[in-house]
């Protein structure tokens, strides 16, 4: 039986869910937009109405209202997309236990053993949709193929342009609908990957499936290797829940609600996002060896800012011990510029089960310490211990707390 796996994708899914409940909202431009006063008033969905009127996800919201004046704006609800999405997983897995989470809107299916149950690949595409939009009232599109590359460029490049929203996508067919489309439609090309590819006078995706492999990963290694077998639509990854059980990294970054320029509002910031990425590294029961930060720039027009790492001492999952490493990047390579974004990331992973101890200091102290403020933030939540320094005015810790990735619950 050949291999089937889909690419199920919600359609505008943050403003799909808000038009499910409220259904007064029902043929009117919809937006879903953060706060328009602070830096995240940009555009995090739009309807297809508001999408027709040329309106884009990642504007900025007074540029949608321009285009759609009389779209209606609501505030993002993560919780409730978080639960919607939890929802839709339980409905694919009454068709296949082999669902892939990509995205909070994008899963894979592998449905190639389902077929005996529930019918031929497009039949098991129709109730799919069926199922996910009588119960969450979310238009589902579907790109099938017999590699989850196949699935998902059949998705975004023709699933989602047709009534039916389903498209199946073979390797005989490749040549004639995918090889002619414009080189930035191959599934792993950005922006700066599209400049490269058309400077070498790739333009499409049939130039670079015809290009010799040799060239390729002589200009780009394996990155372009990669992008070469995807234009092939080669991808022998298969599809499993268990993808993202082996963390490479624990990162948490944040958009500052204003521009920061002290260096001491700034560490406040750097404190609080290390305290995250540990109390995160502690409920997964890992700890880690190399400590990352990302600074951004203020100006949008002329971009600054780094990305830098270090190897601690030790691997660790200890607030303090990342901080001191983060603190110690930032004060080396920031060029005293106002910032407008800070991450923080801890990779090099290993399991908290055994960890090296120390004749300076109490290391058993502090990393007992960190699993006790932990217990306490779960059952009274984040605010309920908080550092000194969180009660400064740089302090993001209790405006994050009621956010979920970012937004509003």
């Amino acid at each position: 039986m050949d291999k089937v796996i889909f690419m199920v994708d919600m359609e505008s899914f943050f403003a799909s869910v808000e038009r499910a409940n409220h259904p007064e909202l029902s043929g009117r431009p919809l937006l879903v937009s953060g706060d328009p006063e602070r830096r995240s008033g940009v555009i995090l969905a739009a309807c297809p109405v508001a999408k027709a009127r040329g309106v884009t996800n990642g504007e900025r919201l007074w540029e949608a209202q321009q285009k759609c004046p009389e779209a209606v704006v609501v505030r993002p609800h993560m919780q409730q997309y978080v639960t919607v999405s939890v929802q839709i997983t339980e409905i694919l897995e009454r068709f296949t236990d082999l669902i892939e989470p990509f995205s909070i809107d994008e899963q894979f299916m592998d449905v190639t053993h389902s077929q005996r149950l529930f019918g031929a690949p497009r039949e098991i595409a129709q109730k799919v949709q069926q199922a996910i939009w009588h119960e969450t009232g979310v238009r589902a599109r579907i790109g099938m193929g017999e590699s989850k590359v196949l699935a998902k460029m059949a998705c975004d490049n023709f699933a989602k342009k047709m009534p039916s929203g389903v498209f199946h996508l073979t390797k005989e067919r490749m040549e004639r609908l995918l090889w002619p489309l414009p080189i930035e439609c191959l599934y792993g090309v950005g922006r700066q990957m599209t400049k490269h590819f058309r400077n070498q006078g790739i333009r499409t995706i049939g130039q670079l499936a015809n290009t010799s492999l040799e060239r390729i990963k002589g200009k780009w290694g394996v990155n372009g290797h990669v992008l070469w077998l995807t234009a092939h639509g080669i991808d022998p990854s298969p599809v499993t829940p268990h993808s993202h059980d082996k963390q490479k990294g624990i990162g948490h970054g944040m958009t500052l609600p204003h521009d920061y320029v002290k260096a001491e509002d700034i560490h406040v910031v750097l404190l609080e996002l290390c305290e995250e990425v540990c109390k995160r590294a502690r409920r997964a029961h890992l700890m880690g060896r190399t400590v990352a930060i990302g600074v951004s720039g203020a100006n949008m027009e002329t971009p600054t800012g780094f990305h830098r790492q270090m190897k601690l001492t030790d691997h660790t999952n200890i607030t303090m011990e990342v901080y001191e490493g983060a603190a110690t990047l930032f004060e080396r390579f920031w060029d005293g510029k106002p910032i407008r974004r800070l991450h923080v990331n801890l990779s090099n992973l290993t399991s908290d089960e055994a960890w090296q101890l120390s004749f300076f200091g109490n290391r058993d102290r502090a990393h007992q310490l960190g699993y006790t403020m932990d217990t306490i933030k779960e059952k009274f939540g984040d605010t309920a211990i908080r550092r000194a320094v969180s009660f400064l005015s740089a302090s993001q810790a209790e405006e994050r707390a009621k956010k979920i990735g970012g937004h509003y619950k």
